[in-house]
């Protein structure tokens, strides 16, 4: 089962040929992201603030399908496709109703406060390969 995000396209979102500025997926995507970690019950202030641990992106591959244009609205699906005992492997995916516009394959991993990797918690382990099994 996908995590779903909706959003609109703005004025500010697309460039002077009127689409969306390629960066700006990037933006939608994490958007979608940190939803659906506020999703598994994750706190990512909590996280940071007790244990010094963050959530960043270690990888990501990105293929730019179709443009999306002002005042569309827009769904990024999230699925994780995978969990490691150190990263998240997620396949994000935004539509315009049923056209696929752009996809996405996102490593996450955690890092402590002073840029070190971490292993990510046994609880957010168990979250995320619950939500790869749904």
């Amino acid at each position: 089962m996908s995590h779903r995000f909706s959003l609109r396209v703005y004025y500010e979102d697309t460039d002077l040929a009127g689409i969306v500025y390629y960066a700006n997926y990037l933006k939608f995507i994490e958007r979608a992201r940190s939803e659906w970690v506020r999703g598994l019950g994750i706190d990512q202030v909590a996280l940071k603030q007790g244990a010094g641990a963050v959530f960043v992106v270690r990888r990501l591959e990105a293929d730019y399908l179709s443009p999306a244009r002002f005042d569309d609205q827009l769904l990024v699906e999230t699925d994780c496709e995978a969990t490691t005992p150190a990263r998240i492997i997620l396949m994000q995916r935004v539509l315009r109703d049923d056209a696929l516009l752009f996809t996405a394959r996102v490593i996450l991993v955690m890092l402590d406060a002073a840029g070190r990797p971490l292993r990510l918690p046994a609880a957010i382990r168990q979250w995320s390969n619950a939500a790869s099994a749904e």
